[in-house]
């Protein structure tokens, strides 16, 4: 993978020329420069062999473009962009081509007042100290160590409510305080190596689900650089680079990575612009799995992540069996049984008796039509909350024989009813011989792993508040087993902070009591049989 990389950005090293570029597109050409002159760097650091062939060609291409006053003098002239010039000593310096002018005015800008010291995000002030410790440019700074604790790879964020910008933020605050995985970071109190992969891990599932290929080689290249390869997010990143990788070596980057308006009637410079960074990061990643010079450390323990379940389940299962009994129970038994559900995964049936009871008296003499209408999740685990209670309802109890029947009377059972065929085993109504003589349709599995749809599901269903969509699929995922994985937790913690003062779910941003009624009963249901499946091991994986 890098060598093909190197090679298709060598091929095309003409364009990171800002003599030779367009005027709308002399920033972005700086900008390509400078990054690929710090993948040569970065090899001439990573590996003691000597540069030659592609690496070699690209480093005279930098270094032809460095020496004219054209470029380095725009150092002298506009201090805020020194990053954008610095890091290109650093890599000529970290190459053996000292330029000792360019270091003059490299070191002229940073102690000139106002290029270190304007106001960055500590990922940015992070940039700044690990150029200016490549460049050898002594500075009075505080150390990197002191700027990690704020950034917000260290604040434990929800990976649910990440932008790429934090992404972004998340890797390069990794490739600087690390030095690309040379040097070991002082954590902050109280964090350890091992949230940091974590997160890591997590965010390459939701890269991936996106087919976000820089992303993804940026987030593996994080790994490496924390001494991390026996990780099996890792192996299935490498995996989903060299998938993307096209014959010539190129990797195509995410949209919107080149502004709209930039020579757009150009194939070929769009061709190059919409690959360049994405190429660079494969490149990296290879460099980085292969150099001797990286650390290597054994894989740290992941932190055991908990969220406390059982307080917000006894609340909503409480304001759930108050509302039911007020509801007719065409829609009001939805929510008892819910509630019921929530109650055995806490160990606390007493509270919702009395509503059990209170339905099983009044549905005594129900229709089957009622059953029906209500659905076998409903109706199957409303008997099993019957069962537990020591009471009964009769005509529920025709309706699971009468579906028992039929059930045994199927030729093949499809595998989105396989739970309501163990409802009925588990209430007797079907023996387990009778089910297993039944085939059963398999359901389709994509490869190991996080599954993707539901990290994208949860994703979407938060951004657009969709509450029952995040809950139902917070459901899916605890019962296939996914209950612990940092993205489940983080959709579990972004549900229970939904709840409001009286147990209820969501918060509909409206003013028609009607609609917000029916709109948090509606959320608490699902909520509720979402954080009792999460609250309980799960059945299979």
């Amino acid at each position: 993978m890098e060598d093909r990389a190197v090679a298709w950005l060598a091929a095309r090293r003409a364009l990171l020329d800002p003599r030779n570029a367009q005027p709308d597109t002399v920033l972005f050409t700086r900008k390509a420069l400078i990054e690929t002159a710090f993948l040569v760097g970065l090899r001439a650091r990573l590996d003691d062999a000597p540069l030659s062939g592609d690496y070699a060609e690209i480093l005279e291409q930098v270094e032809d473009v460095a020496r004219q006053p054209s470029y380095r003098e725009m150092v002298a002239r506009d201090e805020t962009a020194l990053l954008l010039y610095a890091g290109t000593y650093a890599a000529l310096r970290l190459c053996g081509r000292e330029d000792p002018e360019f270091r003059r005015v490299v070191q002229q800008a940073s102690g000139g007042g106002y290029a270190a010291a304007f106001e960055r995000v500590p990922y940015r002030q992070l940039d700044l100290l690990h150029t200016l410790y490549l460049c050898g440019i002594e500075h009075d700074l505080s150390a990197m160590d002191t700027v990690l604790p704020f950034s917000i790879l260290c604040r434990r964020p929800n990976v649910l409510k990440l932008a790429d910008r934090d992404v972004y933020a998340i890797t390069h605050t990794l490739f600087y305080v690390t030095d690309f995985g040379r040097r070991e970071p002082v954590w902050p109190r109280g964090y350890s190596p091992g949230e940091a992969v974590e997160l890591l891990e997590a965010l390459l599932v939701l890269a991936e689900a996106r087919t976000n290929a820089d992303l993804v080689g940026e987030l593996l290249c994080c790994l490496y650089c924390l001494g991390v390869t026996d990780s099996e997010a890792a192996h299935r990143a490498w995996e989903f680079l060299e998938s993307v990788q096209e014959d010539n070596g190129r990797v195509n980057g995410p949209e919107g990575i080149l502004h709209p308006g930039l020579d757009s009637d150009n194939a070929d410079f769009r061709h190059w612009a919409e690959g360049y960074h994405t190429t660079i990061v494969a490149a990296l990643a290879g460099l980085l799995e292969r150099s001797p010079r990286r650390l290597a450390r054994p894989r740290p323990d992941l932190p055991a992540t908990d969220v406390p379940l059982t307080a917000p389940l006894r609340h909503a299962v409480q304001w759930l069996c108050d509302e039911s009994m007020r509801k007719d129970p065409h829609v009001g038994l939805a929510g008892v049984t819910a509630a019921a559900v929530g109650a055995a995964a806490i160990g606390e049936h007493h509270v919702v008796r009395p509503a059990l009871e209170h339905y099983a008296a009044s549905l005594a003499d129900s229709a089957p039509a009622f059953w029906q209408e209500q659905g076998m999740e409903v109706a199957g685990e409303f008997a099993l909350a019957l069962r537990a209670a020591g009471t009964g309802c009769p005509s529920l109890e025709h309706f699971l024989k009468a579906t028992a029947d039929v059930v045994g009377s199927l030729d093949s059972i499809p595998a989105d009813v396989s739970d309501n065929v163990h409802r009925l085993i588990g209430l007797g109504f079907l023996s387990p011989s009778a089910a297993a003589a039944i085939p059963r349709q398999t359901a389709p599995h994509e490869r190991p792993g996080y599954p993707l749809q539901a990290a994208v599901s949860l994703c979407e269903a938060r951004k657009t508040y969709h509450l029952g969509r995040l809950a139902a699929t917070i459901r899916a995922l605890a019962q296939e087993g996914w209950g612990r994985h940092r993205i489940t937790l983080d959709a579990v913690s972004f549900l229970i902070a939904q709840q409001n003062t009286t147990g209820a779910f969501g918060y509909p941003a409206c003013d028609d009591p009607t609609t917000r009624d029916q709109a948090q009963y509606a959320w608490s249901r699902s909520a509720v049989t979402a954080l009792a499946a999460a609250a309980r091991p799960a059945r299979h994986r």
